[in-house]
């Protein structure tokens, strides 16, 4: 007698804690707001149903349960043991167990979870699960990448959040919402993972949206725009993006992402100037190669940035500094033009955004035919006609072309605008209006923020432990800490095994 009351106590004991972290399980997954329980019984406490409501299918829910309980028919007396629930329900897929485990990872596959009564630790696992998003109309069409994933956001929110479900399979990843658009009424999700981002971040985020007041929300670059910490800059100071490889990637380093119905694009924040000459598919090509392609992208940014603008300074103030071996090309190709070197470049950078205005606005194969058979037209012409010089035509076309290397569109439309400033700097003073042009920009960015963080971390402040994921993409094995400039909670992404010995073929 005495061993069946200790048999009996210890598994009072094990149902009490295991009723313990399944009740820590729901109190950590009520905190997203996507997440839904509610009793589907009159009588308060019983038959409790449980579930992410951007994982499941609503269709199965409403007919294959929801339906089912409301049966006057239905003789809920019968059903006083879980494992009963397979003579109710008609699904296949259901699962009873008290695995806590278990549990949870089911919930976060598209399973519902069914108690017959609230502090039951064995419960019924029932698959709901949609399989929407994946590949159904929302392929990236301005990120594009050869090798990786190439599912993207689309203007429905809840496949938005259902994609980051299917991705982030814990329950730590908390969704927020909220109503912003006093005539819209437009539904906004804060998405970030708990444990790992700093509080502050989200917090800011939260009051940044909360005091917004503005009539009709469209889409998320309008939220982009109000929370900024400074309005009056050209850089983009939070990410956007409509990859959700991208947007996953940033809430694990301790990011806070915006969600906004009908905009199929997603807000990173806080973030720094370097991430945005980061593309997704560094992380899957070896790092060596995609090192070379980041500096690539790098130097061809400031190539397009001060390409034209030295051309100017060289050619008005400071005619000692070309080669003799490219003193006869340059006095040959300029030799019939009338403008002066600023008059030739702002003449073709006009033309050439306005190619790229008219190619954008234009249906897709229009503006491709459009920006191919301009260019070559009026480029051709423009030299015959002595309006200005192949050399000219040459550097502003491999400008342009550096400028759309530029992952993130928003980015590279501010390094266009900033070739303009430059040259009429480099017009005025020379080589010395150059140096003011970059240093008022160098000032510039050093006070910037981003959410309250610095934006040129990891060069200012000076993190030399950042540096692993910034002009370089370091092997995995370097990586393994998240950016400390994020003050993460969880500061380390993974931990790698060092002493792991190469396991030899011959050995099994």
């Amino acid at each position: 007698m005495f061993i069946n009351h200790w048999f009996s106590k210890n598994e009072n004991k094990k149902q009490d804690i295991d009723t313990l972290n399944l009740d820590n399980l729901f109190t950590k997954t009520k905190k997203s707001s996507d997440f839904k329980q509610f009793s589907l019984s009159n009588e308060e406490g019983s038959f409790i149903l449980s579930y992410y409501n951007s994982l499941i299918d609503q269709q199965q829910l409403q007919c294959k349960i929801l339906q089912v309980f409301q049966d006057r028919s239905l003789d809920r007396g019968n059903l006083k043991k879980i494992d009963d629930v397979r003579e109710f329900i008609p699904i296949e897929d259901i699962i009873i167990t008290d695995n806590l485990d278990v549990i949870q990872s089911k919930l976060l596959k598209g399973y519902a979870i069914l108690q017959i009564k609230e502090n039951d630790p064995r419960c019924a696992l029932i698959h709901l699960s949609n399989e929407v998003g994946l590949r159904d109309k929302n392929d990236v069409e301005n990120e594009f990448t050869v090798v990786g994933p190439k599912v993207g956001f689309v203007e429905n929110i809840e496949i938005n959040i259902h994609l980051l479900r299917q991705q982030i399979n814990t329950p730590n990843l908390i969704f927020k919402e909220m109503t912003i658009g006093t005539m819209s009424h437009t539904k906004v999700v804060i998405a970030y993972i708990e444990g790992i981002t700093n509080d502050q971040h989200v917090q800011t985020m939260v009051q940044r949206l909360e005091n917004i007041d503005f009539d009709i929300v469209f889409d998320s670059s309008q939220l982009h725009q109000f929370i900024a910490d400074n309005s009056s800059t050209p850089f983009p100071l939070a990410l956007s993006t409509e990859r959700a490889d991208r947007v996953v990637w940033s809430m694990l380093n301790g990011q806070v992402a915006v969600l906004s119905s009908g905009s199929p694009y997603a807000i990173t924040a806080p973030s720094t100037l370097l991430e945005f000459f980061i593309t997704p598919e560094d992380y899957y090509l070896p790092w060596i190669v995609s090192s070379f392609f980041r500096l690539t992208r790098i130097i061809g940014v400031l190539f397009s940035i001060f390409a034209t603008s030295i051309y100017i300074a060289v050619l008005t103030y400071h005619y000692e500094m070309i080669p003799e071996v490219l003193l006869g090309p340059l006095s040959l190709s300029r030799r019939n033009v009338p403008f002066s070197p600023v008059l030739e470049v702002l003449f073709l950078e006009f033309t050439i955004e306005l190619l790229r205005e008219a190619g954008a606005r234009l249906p897709a194969k229009v503006g491709q035919t459009l920006g191919i058979v301009g260019g070559i037209v009026i480029g051709q012409a423009s030299v015959e006609a002595a309006l200005t010089s192949n050399v000219l035509l040459i550097i502003v076309a491999l400008s342009a072309l550096a400028s759309f290397n530029t992952p993130i569109y928003k980015m590279s439309n501010t390094i266009r605008f900033l070739r303009f400033p430059l040259i009429l700097f480099a017009a005025l003073w020379g080589g010395l209006g150059i140096v003011l042009g970059f240093s008022f920009l160098l000032v510039h960015l050093l006070r910037l923020e981003s959410l309250g963080s610095p934006y040129m971390v990891p060069l200012y402040p000076f993190r030399p432990k950042d540096f692993a994921d910034s002009f370089i993409r370091s092997p995995y094995s370097v990586t393994t800490k998240r950016p400390g400039y994020l003050r993460p909670k969880s500061i380390w992404r993974y931990h790698p095994n060092d002493h792991k010995k190469k396991k030899n073929d011959f050995d099994d």
